[in-house]
């Protein structure tokens, strides 16, 4: 079973710079694959919403609200994917997930995994 675990959320103010890491792992010699890795979040009351998103060869993508704010990157080595956040507003506050397609051996398949997401909270 792989698991995304997401990190680097927490409190900012209004102008400041967060970064996000979501590492895709796991157990000992199980073999996958990830393809297209993305950031979504969701504010209380709200739908999801797409962040950003990054495929296995670098190519991005971004909504208007936070294009230019926004980077995301990717380590294809470690399986990672990163989000710089900056100049943050209150509107970007939203607990922010982590997903990613990703091919198992053991499923043979693509699927689409989640990580538990993590709270970043801007204040004016």
């Amino acid at each position: 079973q792989v698991q995304l675990v997401e990190s680097g959320g927490g409190l900012v103010q209004a102008g400041g710079s967060l970064r996000l890491s979501c590492a895709a792992s796991a157990a000992s010699g199980t073999i996958f694959s990830t393809n297209l890795m993305g950031w979504y979040r969701q504010a209380p009351g709200k739908q999801r919403e797409l962040v950003a998103t990054v495929t296995s060869g670098g190519s991005t993508n971004y909504p208007d609200s936070v294009k230019g704010r926004f980077t995301i990157s990717r380590d294809n080595a470690k399986n990672t994917v990163y989000l710089q956040m900056t100049s943050l507003k209150p509107e970007d506050t939203a607990v922010y997930f982590c997903g990613a397609n990703i091919w198992t051996a053991s499923y043979r398949a693509w699927n689409l995994y989640w990580g538990q997401g993590t709270q970043v909270t801007v204040s004016s």
